[in-house]
């Protein structure tokens, strides 16, 4: 396989995750009965560039279909997010009726709609049908097609360049870096800024978040290959933030290069740190495929422990990092009997491979579990509020990632 981005050879291994289906691809009960499809999950570096990518298996339209179940308003962190991030850009960027806003992967309108709260013009591009009805329901207006340059061309063509394009927690999810970045740069206005948010390279390798690595995320990414992919589509970076969302993430101001303000101090301190962390050297690495393993011996053990002691285990949060784990670690559900969610999409319908049942949270509190697995971890405080009724009874609260620990 060659690099997303350079074209460079891939050599060097970074975790090698078995086989799996898609993390989103949940199950219906109908579909029980029919075979899934299970592809390598395996991640490599390149020595050229240093992205952090998936092998080639899957595409984009067999990932994000027309019935996809994640919609990130069912998350009150999510919406609290979206709407200080919102406000802030408004204020920053002094963004008012004359401004035009447009969000690539705008899902249920959860961000957008409090852009049009606030009397800025917008619109959303959302390829995938479930979340793109949502947003429109919303009073969202939603262009519902995969982003890249073909498509931002057409709308640059119809007036539609943006003041502000906002692109939060996407770029991981684009098999075609290039032509996506490069469609960034022909829908942003000549002095328009874009916002990328993601999870963080170093965040993933210092915690060990090995369970937010699947299919669907096709990068893994750090400011230093983010820099070199920007600049090659005529983008410069000109600050960068760190935030908690998703376990450490980080966010990143880019324009067009031709006219680009002077970079924050943030930036060059960022790019120095991941030099000296060794972001760009075959060291840094090394020994995350033990790391994983132990996390997900660490918990076999823990299911089998109790299984065997009589106590009942039941877990929270339909996520596709949830999936990653307990796909990885081979936990079904003579292990774990359900997996309580608050989104209706998912209730019903089952994990994909592990075929663990969905339930509501209603289930939850009547089964009175002795343990409860947060699979989000990201959103543990939270989902430990939100699901305190199991401290009545004496329950407690477990998380594999990246170490097992209960509380």
């Amino acid at each position: 396989m060659r690099c997303r981005h350079c074209g460079a050879e891939l050599r060097l291994p970074f975790i090698d995750l078995g086989t799996a289906p898609p993390s989103n691809a949940y199950l219906t009960r109908e579909q029980l009965h029919k075979p899934e499809k299970w592809y390598p999950l395996r991640v490599l570096v390149c020595e050229c560039c240093w992205l952090v990518q998936t092998e080639d298996y899957v595409g984009a339209s067999d990932l994000f279909t027309d019935d996809y179940a994640y919609f990130t308003s069912v998350s009150k962190t999510a919406l609290d997010h979206a709407r200080d991030y919102v406000t802030a850009m408004c204020e920053r960027l002094r963004l008012g009726p004359a401004s035009l806003v447009a969000e690539i992967a705008a899902n249920d309108g959860y961000l957008l709609q409090y852009v049009e709260q606030r009397g800025v013009p917008c619109y959303g591009i959302e390829p995938t049908k479930s979340t793109a009805s949502a947003a429109r329901e919303k009073g969202i207006r939603i262009v519902e097609a995969f982003f890249g340059k073909a498509l931002a061309s057409d709308l640059a063509g119809k007036g539609q360049q943006a003041d502000l394009i906002v692109a939060n927690n996407v770029l991981a999810h684009v098999p075609d870096i290039n032509d996506f970045i490069g469609g960034v740069a022909i829908l942003l206005k000549p002095d328009g800024i874009v916002t990328f948010e993601f999870p963080y390279l170093l965040n993933l390798v210092r915690e060990n978040q090995f369970d937010t690595i699947y299919h669907e995320h096709y990068s893994y990414l750090s400011l230093t290959a983010i820099e070199r992919i920007f600049r090659a589509s005529g983008l410069a970076i000109v600050d960068v933030e760190h935030l908690p969302t998703h376990g450490g993430s980080i966010r990143v101001f880019a324009q067009r290069a031709a006219g680009r303000a002077k970079p924050r101090a943030a930036v060059e301190a960022m790019l120095t740190t991941e030099r000296q962390e060794g972001v760009n050297s075959v060291a840094f690495y090394a020994g995350f495929q033990s790391r994983a393993e132990a996390a997900k011996d660490a918990l076999l053990a823990f299911l089998s422990e109790q299984r065997k002691s009589a106590r009942k285990v039941g877990a929270y949060g339909a996520a596709a990092k949830g999936n990653t784990l307990l796909n990885f670690a081979g936990v079904y559900s003579e292990l774990l009997p359900y997996v309580a969610d608050r989104s209706p999409a998912k209730q019903g319908k089952y994990l994909p491979g592990s075929r663990i049942p969905i339930v509501d949270e209603k289930h939850l509190i009547s089964d009175r579990p002795d343990w409860v697995l947060i699979l989000p971890w990201n959103l543990r405080f939270e989902i430990e509020k939100q699901l305190a009724a199991i401290r009545e009874w004496g329950g407690g609260f477990v998380q594999a990632i990246p170490k097992l620990t209960t509380s």
